[in-house]
């Protein structure tokens, strides 16, 4: 069956040098239903920390590998270092909630979290016609003695999963946390984490997985061979998708020489598919700001697109952020001098490892055939000046939360023949 989904895991791996001991507090306390305008407030907030993240985070990425596909979920990044900081204090509290754009002062960290907590409500509310979940597990270490507050805490406000493992049996250790991840991202990320030390203390793991169906399908009988101009030189075959007669909300963007066009999805996610002009990428990418992207979404205008054609195609990416993080300042996380007293009374902890992995698949339909019957309304002026769109050359997806305003995925679309990119 054709798909449309997009999946994805991100880890933090923590190493100790301490004796462990103590149990686990399994109470959890009930959180008190916040006024909904402050919950609009605190998720606002939080969304546009979140977009200033991303796009900072992106161009870190691409900045490594500059002609290669990048995909990550920026939200589920920013929500494993939310997560870290809970238990964090000091510098390297400081330098989290400074990385994560939020605001310094302590009585809005709280709210931070509380951001959090809404914005992981919000993204697990069941939609019809779209699969969207994002979870955080958290695997400990027996005999570590973790706080009971910090456990109360990450259970309330970012729904994460305690599980109690024993790190000296990596093997047992391994197949335990890989098994969960698989089992959330539904068989998408497999095989993980390996190697793991025997002196793992806590692995930290979050994960968001989405599927989702166009709402105007394409018509996979309509899917033919077709150039992508990987740059003015080069091309290869990719399979291209094809859609006639649809709507679209668009904008032609003359300072930036970029087309950009919302393609819907069901259930109230969208992906914005930004074209800049051949040889006009760095241009688009240097000014990739929040100000851009409230731009482009507030000058959308709908416009009939008599053609529109758009690679089908599986992207995914693998990164290691503790070598990335540094460079947006969150620095003293991987180091000696790191303080996550919050989190345990042992104090030697440092995390020494941030894994994150994204997969994009995009295809004609999604997992079945839409049920939905469209009819084709032409105005009277669409084949005299046809509006032609195809994406044959590198293009950017973001694909966003519409309840939350938040960017669930970001992708650069370098080359769709390449499945992986490291």
């Amino acid at each position: 069956p054709s798909r449309s989904g997009q999946q994805l895991w991100a880890g933090l791996l923590l190493a100790v040098c301490c004796h462990p001991g103590g149990t686990v507090d399994e109470e959890s306390p009930v959180q008190e239903e916040q006024d909904k305008a402050m919950q609009a407030d605190m998720l606002s907030t939080v969304s546009s920390s979140n977009t200033q993240f991303a796009l900072d985070l992106y161009k870190l990425l691409v900045f490594t590998n500059p002609d290669d596909n990048v995909i990550f979920s920026p939200v589920s990044i920013s929500t494993s270092v939310a997560l870290l900081g809970l238990g964090a204090r000091g510098t390297t509290l400081a330098e989290i909630v400074k990385g994560l754009k939020f605001s310094p002062t302590l009585s809005r960290v709280a709210d931070n979290h509380r951001g959090f907590q809404h914005l992981v409500r919000t993204l697990n509310q069941p939609r019809e016609q779209l699969q969207l979940s994002m979870g955080n597990a958290m695997f400990i270490r027996e005999q570590l003695e973790v706080l009971a507050s910090f456990l109360d805490d990450a259970r309330a406000l970012y729904a994460a999963q305690v599980v109690p493992t024993d790190f000296e049996q990596p093997a047992a250790a391994e197949q335990l946390i890989n098994d969960f991840v698989s089992n959330e991202t539904h068989g998408k990320i497999v095989d993980l984490i390996s190697n793991l030390d025997q002196d793992t203390a806590v692995i930290l793991v979050h994960y968001i997985y989405l599927k989702a169906k166009w709402e105007t399908p394409f018509d996979p009988e309509h899917t033919f061979k077709s150039r992508f101009y990987l740059n003015k030189s080069q091309s290869v075959q990719v399979p291209m998708m094809k859609v006639e007669d649809l709507t679209v909300p668009y904008l032609r963007d003359e300072a930036l020489s970029c087309t950009v066009v919302e393609l819907k999805y069901l259930g109230n996610v969208s992906a914005l598919l930004i074209l800049p002009d051949q040889g006009k990428m760095q241009k688009v990418e240097a000014k990739l700001l929040p100000e851009t992207l409230a731009r482009w979404r507030n000058n959308l205008k709908p416009r009939f697109i008599n053609e529109l054609y758009l690679p089908k195609f599986s992207i995914s990416g693998s990164y290691e952020l503790q070598r990335i993080l540094p460079h947006i300042g969150i620095r003293e996380a991987f180091s000696t001098q790191c303080d996550l007293s919050g989190i345990t009374t042992c104090h030697q902890l440092q995390v020494a490892q941030v894994v994150h992995r994204a997969l994009l698949d995009v295809a004609e339909e999604g997992t079945e055939a839409a049920a939905a019957t469209a009819m084709k309304i032409v105005p009277l002026s669409g084949t005299l000046n046809p509006t032609i769109l195809q994406y044959d050359k590198p293009f950017l997806m973001n694909i966003y939360d519409t309840n939350s305003d938040t960017i669930l995925f970001l992708a650069k679309v370098s080359n769709p023949s390449q499945s992986q990119s490291s």
